[in-house]
């Protein structure tokens, strides 16, 4: 019953009080980019959600115009495309708030396995069948145990390779967990998780 009817009910309600709590706070970052670097203040890029249909996906632009174009689709703790700004942003995920507005509008949960983009769910077409049966979200189990995964590309050469090989099968296994045991009691467990590992 939740995973149908209640989940949505839950994602429209939390979204708004959410988006109105944090207006203040979201009015702040979104002067503070655009005054920081050149740019858009917010970054727009297509995700793959749910029975893989693509979607706009809303974050505070933290790196520099353009910088999707200019390098691999992840990024890592030395990458010279973050702003000074975007650093600290994503440092404390405040990047990811507008994604508020992609659960509102029903691209997106709470919570959810995280979307990925077109090139890097085609390298696992098979297991994201599963994966995206249903919306992806803000946070997980996978998004709290990769928290840190800006650190951890960093060690790696060609972050896109390791991204696809190393990466993204352990996140699969995370998400896989995830859906198979959708329930109120365990979203809201995940909520408090990524609260307190923020």
């Amino acid at each position: 019953m939740y995973r149908k009817f209640g989940k949505r009910a839950f994602d429209i309600v939390a979204s708004l009080i959410g988006l109105l709590l944090l207006s203040p706070l979201l009015i702040i970052i979104a002067l503070w980019v655009k005054l920081s670097s050149k740019g858009p203040v917010f970054f727009t890029q297509k995700r793959v959600g749910r029975d893989f249909k693509e979607f706009n996906l809303y974050k505070f632009r933290s790196m520099v115009v353009g910088a999707d174009s200019q390098g691999p689709g992840v990024t890592s703790s030395d990458d010279n495309r973050i702003t000074k700004v975007g650093r600290f942003i994503r440092k404390t995920k405040i990047d990811e708030l507008p994604q508020l507005l992609n659960v509102l509008k029903g691209d997106m949960s709470l919570v959810g396995p995280r979307p990925e983009l077109k090139k890097f769910v085609d390298a696992y077409t098979e297991e994201y069948k599963k994966v995206l049966s249903v919306k992806p979200g803000i946070t997980d189990n996978a998004a709290i145990e990769f928290r840190n995964e800006e650190e951890i590309m960093s060690q790696y050469q060609d972050k896109e390779r390791a991204y696809i090989d190393i990466i993204l099968p352990q996140k699969i296994k995370l998400y896989y967990d995830y859906i198979d045991n959708i329930s109120f009691l365990n979203d809201m467990k995940l909520l408090l998780h990524t609260l307190k590992a923020l």
